[in-house]
């Protein structure tokens, strides 16, 4: 396999990874107002992503730093076409992230509701904006031929990319509702169990869209497997919650969002960034991407210092594994 290819798939993977875990992230953000009834609930929730929340934001921060390094053509067009929304997303994560640390610094309720106003909007629009990102991405974007992107912001706002937008805004929020239910006791987690079952059919029916559509206009035969077995998944996760098994419901929210990105990652193959000027301007893993030489000591850097992450990162989840209850904190 060429280094290009595995470079490739290495990205995919770690924007699959980073919609994964900082999925559930954004999901339990969005509905902090939504099923923390009061502060002591907040705080629940909060805690229940607490040690892990930055630790998943490295996936994203990892993904950006390994596309400027495998593909910087890919980078510069990405960063410069989509500058003001991807500058959305880093000021929503910049406030989200303060907002986590400064929420508890002071003891009054319209401070703490001001801050849990910031985590509010600081998930609901990366997790909004990441899909009408990778919905672009995937229809293809007026590139001209010095790979220089030639639209503007309402030619990323197109019915597509939107509609991809509310498939992350409703997968995130199920995947956290589902979350939420399993890492939480108490009225939490119940109100967390039926919020999943509430919203599962709006979320089935708008991902099937999504996905129906993408194969329609970029699907391949492989990407016809992944889409049925994606949807497989997910139903099979709001079946899974609807019995109370919120183990299983969690793993079937989580490969449904394997499968979708890599189903958007394999319909993408081998283009990096279609332009929808003409086929001929569109950058692919070939012309975007950096010399054998600096792809061959990236991927020895990768295969040294990506299982002591991994492992460390499961280490995380292993100490924080046990469920969160009111008593503790009450006290």
């Amino acid at each position: 396999m060429e280094l290009t290819t595995v470079w490739f798939v290495l990205i995919g993977v770690l924007w699959t990874g980073y919609f994964v875990l900082e999925g559930f992230d954004f999901g339990v953000g969005v509905l902090l107002p939504i099923l923390g009834r009061d502060d002591t609930d907040r705080r629940i929730m909060i805690n229940a992503i607490g040690p892990v929340w930055d630790g998943n934001e490295v996936w994203l921060l990892v993904a950006g730093g390994a596309t400027f390094a495998a593909f910087p053509e890919w980078y510069a067009t990405l960063f410069s076409g989509f500058y003001l929304p991807l500058l959305l997303i880093l000021i929503a994560l910049i406030v989200r992230g303060v907002a986590f640390e400064f929420r508890g610094k002071h003891d009054s309720d319209r401070w703490r509701r001001g801050w849990d106003r910031a985590i509010f909007w600081g998930s609901l629009l990366p997790a909004f904006l990441w899909g009408v990102a990778f919905g672009n991405i995937v229809a293809g974007v007026p590139i001209d031929a010095q790979h220089i992107y030639t639209g503007n912001l309402f030619t990323l706002l197109n019915p597509y990319a939107l509609l991809g937008g509310l498939v992350t805004l409703g997968l995130f929020l199920l995947h956290g509702a589902v979350f939420l239910s399993l890492k939480t006791d108490g009225d939490v987690r119940t109100r967390a169990r039926a919020l999943a079952l509430r919203i599962s059919p709006a979320v089935v029916a708008v991902a099937a869209a999504f996905l129906v559509i993408t194969q329609i206009m970029h699907g391949k035969p492989l990407t016809w497997v992944t889409t049925a077995l994606a949807a497989g998944a997910l139903i099979g996760g709001v079946v899974a919650a609807v019995r109370g098994r919120e183990g299983w419901a969690f793993t079937g929210t989580a490969v449904t969002i394997v499968l979708a990105t890599a189903t958007l990652f394999l319909g993408l193959w081998p283009n990096v960034m279609p332009s929808s000027t003409s086929p001929l301007y569109s950058l692919t893993v070939t012309n975007a991407a950096s010399s054998p030489y600096t792809l061959t000591v990236m991927t020895w850097v990768a295969a040294i210092f990506t299982p002591v992450v991994l492992g460390y990162q499961a280490w995380t989840y292993w100490v924080f594994r046990k469920r969160l209850t009111r008593t503790p904190i009450a006290q």
